[in-house]
């Protein structure tokens, strides 16, 4: 790809990020160039005086700009005055560089606090589709590692861009005093720069290629942490090891590639810019004859040029190490932008009628056909419904629609009468407690855990009355009281030092402390014993009449004194009744599921 062209696509997604605040980096860094060449160019009248070899009539176009400026100021014969200008010049050049390096510094955090909450922000408002479709190692790569790559390649291109705008300088300021000079130098450095194309082409390819190699190692480790007791028990380590160790021996021979281009660059800067400038004097001196001291001051802002142009090229490769990380996140923040979860305007109020699909059809992928035919439920306010069948059957999905976190292909699902594409998400989902399948408890306290961080209930008396009675409620008091710590508690990563049967009752519990009005229990008891799933079971009846509440099961005890119970075989509602009324159907689905458990 074209340099220019990359140079203006990333200018474009910087500025998508940072804003037009970006400019002002350009500008900090152009006045800072233009006053470290006017500085050294300034050593030519410095020598015309120290000399006393100043005739107005012997100067070029450029020292004659330089000699009337001089002498506007009253100082162009004065060694003094020229020495106090060009102090001058680098004092005010080291303030601009000062106030660059600043700005680039604040630039850099805030450009790593707008990509982490913005990434936070955009992955909790994402459709659950989008979700279910990546893998947690991904996540975490782009939101870690990339995003840290994308931080770290915005210093790299303003180093760059400082490189680059120092060398033009210090070559229109040679080109000034001595063009034939300048000309020949520019050349030879152009030529050296396309050779270099090559070079920086290799070091983005290798780029992208550790960044996808970062979000596959990630993936491994992420599945691998999470599969720690599976793996371990079964030994089923080595196969693991093997895939881990290809990934991270991709990932580091990638790597170890990038330094070693880093390391020619690095090599090369000083010898190739020795040579050209050498080359360029012979043939000033030998064939041009030109003059000394204009030829001294060129030479000088000469080999400035060409270490900013060999600096340039170490820059801009670091650009290309760290552009995999800016593809990605761009990429990513777009695509995850484009999978939003679009919320209705319609606030709700606690709900009072209750929920109600209509003629409901669902597909995770249409090329696959539906997963849910024709669904037509009503769960009433304030009362319990019961969904049953065989695993596939198409009860999570349902429940995932009650949550909107999954929305019809046709047809409606209507919260209070309003129907779903209208409905405000937020005034929903406040309303939803939602014991699932798979236990959802945090790496910090007991009381922290049961509250989602409401306060501390060593300082709040209420918020701890609240918290226990939600224990109580939960089966969970016991238990926690003899924890170590009690409420306080640190129950570990994913609540790893509980039992499974304590994991699922403190996860009731939190619910059960949101005072929901809406209470979704997919498979909420299946994990505990028989006492714990008695007393949680007398809670959840306790609610009747008091809460809408829907339950998933597959022990049918746990639906006895449910109002109303739907019975769904390969997404369709094919019996719906009463316990008793479908208990006593003949040649009934749910009948034989009865007599299947022995109830």
């Amino acid at each position: 790809m074209n340099t220019f062209s990359d140079i203006r696509r990333y200018v474009r997604i910087y500025r998508r990020y940072i804003g037009r605040r970006i400019y002002l980096v350009f500008a900090l860094t152009t006045l800072a160039a233009f006053t470290q060449g006017l500085g050294f160019t300034m050593l030519l009248p410095l020598l015309r005086v120290s000399q006393s070899t100043t005739n107005p009539e012997d100067l070029s176009g450029a020292e004659q700009v330089l000699y009337d400026a001089l002498a506007w100021m009253g100082i162009a014969d004065s060694l003094v005055g020229v020495l106090l200008v060009i102090c001058g010049l680098f004092l005010m050049k080291g303030a601009l560089q000062f106030a660059q390096a600043s700005y680039i510094g604040y630039l850099q955090a805030d450009l790593l606090k707008q990509l982490k909450t913005g990434f936070f922000d955009t992955y909790n408002g994402m459709t659950y589709q989008y979700y279910i479709s990546q893998n947690a190692g991904h996540f975490i790569n782009v939101i870690n590692q990339q995003v840290r790559r994308f931080f770290t390649s915005f210093l790299q291109f303003a180093k760059a861009l400082t490189k680059a705008v120092s060398a033009l300088s210090f070559f229109a300021f040679s080109f000034a005093l001595s063009w034939k000079f300048a000309l020949l130098v520019l050349v030879l450095g152009m030529g050296i720069l396309v050779a270099f194309q090559f070079l920086n082409a290799h070091v983005r390819a290798l780029s992208q290629r550790v960044s996808s190699e970062m979000s596959q190692l990630n993936k491994l480790l992420v599945q691998s942490l999470q599969a720690y007791k599976y793996v371990v028990a079964t030994n089923q380590t080595d196969r693991l090891r093997a895939e881990v160790g290809d990934s991270i021996r991709r990932l580091t021979d990638d790597i170890f590639r990038q330094r070693i281009a880093g390391a020619v660059t690095k090599s090369i800067r000083q010898p190739i810019s020795v040579v050209v400038i050498a080359v360029v004097i012979l043939i000033q001196a030998l064939v041009f004859n030109a003059p000394l001291a204009p030829i001294f001051v060129a030479l000088l802002l000469f080999h400035k040029g060409m270490q900013s142009v060999m600096s340039l090229q170490k820059e801009w490769q670091g650009v290309m190490d760290k552009v995999g990380g800016v593809e990605v996140v761009d990429e990513e923040m777009q695509r995850i932008q484009e999978h939003q979860e679009h919320s209705g305007s319609r606030r709700l109020r606690p709900l009072s009628r209750g929920i109600d699909f209509q003629n409901v059809c669902f597909a995770y992928d249409e090329e696959d056909g539906d997963v849910l035919h024709d669904v037509n439920i009503t769960v009433p306010t304030n009362q319990t419904v019961a969904l049953v069948g065989e695993s596939g059957a198409g009860k999570s999905t349902l429940v995932d629609m009650m949550t909107l976190m999954l929305k019809p292909r046709t047809g409606t699902v209507e919260i209070d009468g309003v129907p779903h594409d209208e409905v405000d998400l937020d005034s929903w989902r406040k309303q939803i407690g939602y014991v699932s399948q798979e236990t959802v408890v945090f790496d910090d306290t007991v009381a922290d855990n049961i509250s989602l961080w409401q306060g501390d209930i060593d300082k709040d008396p209420a918020l701890r009355e609240r918290v226990i009675h939600a224990a109580e409620r939960a089966h969970a008091h016991h238990f926690i009281q003899d924890l170590p710590d009690g409420y306080q508690t640190v129950v570990g990563d994913r609540g790893v030092r509980l039992s499974g049967g304590q994991r699922q009752r403190l996860f009731v519990a939190r619910e059960l402390f949101k005072q929901p009005n809406l209470l979704l229990l997919d498979e909420a008891t299946s994990d505990l014993d028989t006492a714990s799933e008695q007393h949680i079971q007398d809670s959840i009846d306790a609610l009747k009449g008091k809460t809408t509440v829907v339950i998933i099961a597959h022990r049918l005890s746990t639906v006895k004194n449910a109002d109303r119970v739907y019975v769904l075989d390969e997404g369709r509602v094919i019996e719906e009744g009463s316990y008793e009324e479908l208990r006593m159907r003949e040649n009934g689905q749910f009948r034989e599921m009865v007599e299947m458990q022995g109830l």
